[in-house]
């Protein structure tokens, strides 16, 4: 028999101040940025379509190459979305629900990569993918993406002519990236005379035609070489020769992945280094960084948006953060960072539609800001594509880059450029 004060009793006093005790408890976490489940939506409110979405948990994918030549690229996006992700999980995650994660390996092939899409968004219902670096992987996947109606979070820059209702693209398109470095050539370096280099896939080739036409006709000035290699080479001699012989102003490159190794290994041994050449990459960064090594690349240039030197709040708080996370060593590159983007992109996306559902998600996207970008700060275009700065930096001995030129304003994405296609 209950005693009238007895706090299991329905309608007693004790009743009312326990709950009132609860509801203060989950106020002041919620404040604080604990989990509040008792403040979290009804699943059956911000998951209508199905996806691995509970009370308590969301799920989401990573499909980044783990594996094979493209390694030296990906792990970063790989450990700067997992940051991402374990700060978030810290603050509380996504509408009261903790993101958990479920790694795939694409191992630098793009079938593989296809399969494994259709894994995460068929087998696992994953609510949003992070993950693809090559053109090649990511337009493997797409057709997956837009079939099942899943998201991606796409962090490279790469050469635009695409616009997906499924995909956040958080790198940089063409006219951020490829016409500013080679009008920078032009303006600063008085560059006329370019010859193109390239790894043989879709991304450098498009990239090489862009360049190409902004070259010859817009600049008027002269292609006087263009090569690409297999994804993987390491044999350039060649190449070497035939760059010695045109003599160009800028080698303009696009090589990816563990062949810059040899690449810039050839460069160095047939006399071809920053002090007597210019050279612009577009696929250089702190990351190929760790295996071309400073001596390799000293006196060339990367255009890029993102160096981990960028000297703003912002930027230092990440690069302590990562290393925290990763060892003194960890080295962050511009995809990297554009990797680290993409779940903060997510999730407020996910808070601003109040919903998992992918197509509230990608309404919510266009206008919004992350003012906390390591970069210093983006905004999502109409057309899924970052506002954001271009730059120039020149590459140092210890592995690090210097900051030369930076854009006045934010880019205005532009991925359909008239005149280039």
């Amino acid at each position: 028999m209950s005693h009238p004060s007895d706090p299991r009793t329905p309608g007693s006093p004790g009743t009312e101040m326990g709950r009132r005790r609860v509801l203060q408890a989950l106020g002041a976490a919620s404040v604080a940025g604990l989990p509040a489940w008792s403040f979290a939506q009804p699943t059956a409110q911000v998951n209508t379509t199905k996806l691995a979405v509970t009370d308590t948990e969301v799920v989401v994918g990573q499909l980044h190459s783990a594996t094979g030549t493209m390694a030296i690229s990906e792990t970063g996006s790989i450990q700067a979305e997992q940051l991402a992700i374990d700060q978030i999980n810290a603050m509380g995650g996504i509408l009261g629900r903790k993101i958990r994660v479920i790694k795939e390996d694409g191992a630098s092939d793009w079938p593989t990569f296809a399969e494994k899409s259709k894994k995460l968004l068929i087998n696992d219902r994953c609510a949003a993918v992070f993950g693809c670096w090559t053109s090649a992987s990511r337009k493997a996947v797409l057709p997956v993406f837009e079939k099942e109606n899943g998201l991606l979070y796409y962090p490279t820059f790469y050469e635009g002519l695409e616009q997906s209702k499924n995909v956040i693209y958080t790198g940089q398109e063409a006219t951020q990236q490829i016409i500013y470095g080679l009008d920078w050539g032009a303006k600063e370096k008085k560059a006329k005379t370019f010859f193109l280099v390239g790894s043989d896939y879709i991304w450098p080739r498009t990239s090489m035609k862009i360049a190409r036409k902004h070259i010859e006709n817009f600049q008027k000035g002269k292609v006087v070489g263009e090569e690409y290699y297999p994804l993987g080479s390491t044999n350039f001699g060649s190449l070497v020769n035939k760059i010695k012989l045109q003599k160009p102003d800028c080698i303009f490159v696009a090589v990816v992945g563990g062949s810059n190794v040899a690449f810039y290994k050839a460069l160095k041994a047939a006399g071809i280094t920053g002090d007597k050449q210019l050279l612009v990459t577009l696929s250089v960064t702190e990351d190929e960084m760790t295996g071309v090594g400073g001596e390799n690349f000293t006196g060339f240039y990367s255009s890029m948006k993102y160096f981990q030197t960028l000297d703003n709040e912002n930027n230092k708080k990440f690069v302590v953060a990562f290393k925290a996370k990763y060892g003194p060593n960890a080295v962050i590159g511009d995809v990297t960072q554009a990797g680290y983007l993409g779940p903060w992109l997510w999730k407020a996306a996910v808070e601003k539609a109040k919903s998992f559902d992918v197509d509230k998600v990608v309404a919510a996207s266009p206008g919004l800001e992350l003012k906390t970008a390591p970069e210093g700060y983006v905004k999502v275009d109409a057309n899924h594509h970052l506002w954001s700065k271009s730059r120039i930096a020149v590459g140092q001995p210890d592995g690090t880059f210097k900051v030369v030129s930076e854009s006045p304003e934010l880019i205005k994405p532009d991925p359909f450029p008239k005149g280039y296609q």
